[in-house]
């Protein structure tokens, strides 16, 4: 009787549980609980897109930051030198160059001409940090039949930047009133009579 009772007790409650429209209590915690697994999901979703985007953005900023080179430079001293019956100077001559962009770099190579100057580089630059200042030898030729004018050098850099990549740069140089100008005034008038006097 008590297993018929238990029988009919089972089936009273299935049949109310179908009857009333309510779910039964196992499928409703199935319910719940594939809510919180589809929420969970999306939230996890969510946050690794967002790392994602950030690590994309942040490495593409470190990449424009690697190619982005910007210098100054500058006349920094000029050396002794010597002329020829053509009325050539050469000396050896510094400039001075700032780093003035937003990542390391090394220049490689300097060269740069105007009409009656010539400049070569004798050497590169260290390691140069944003801000970062060095002199770079060179080698100047002036020809000294030429008179200096306003215009400024314009000297092309090599620059390896710090991706790796060798790029050149341009950057006027002022030549009138430097240390190179000073430097070759009296040779340059006195090669200037020699030429004359022999020609």
């Amino acid at each position: 009787m008590s297993a018929e009772r238990g029988f009919i007790d089972l089936g009273d409650h299935d049949h109310q549980s179908l009857s009333s429209g309510r779910p039964a209590p196992d499928r409703v915690t199935g319910r719940r609980k594939m809510g919180v697994r589809l929420v969970a999901a999306f939230v996890v979703g969510m946050v690794l897109g967002g790392v994602a985007v950030n690590q994309l953005r942040d490495s593409r900023e470190e990449r424009e930051r690697n190619s982005s080179i910007s210098l100054v430079a500058f006349v920094a001293s000029g050396g002794s030198g010597g002329g020829d019956a053509r009325g050539i100077y050469q000396m050896a001559g510094q400039l001075t160059v700032i780093n003035a962009g937003p990542a390391p770099i090394t220049v490689r190579a300097t060269s740069g001409q105007l009409p009656g100057i010539r400049v070569r580089g004798a050497g590169q630059s260290p390691l140069l940090r944003p801000g970062g200042t060095a002199w770079i030898e060179v080698e100047v030729r002036i020809d000294c039949s030429i008179p200096f004018g306003s215009e400024p050098l314009s000297t092309r850099f090599t620059v390896e930047a710090a991706d790796g990549r060798v790029r050149e740069v341009s950057h006027p140089v002022a030549v009138i009133g430097s240390a190179w100008h000073r430097e070759v005034e009296q040779p340059c008038a006195h090669l200037a009579d020699l030429v004359k006097r022999d020609g």
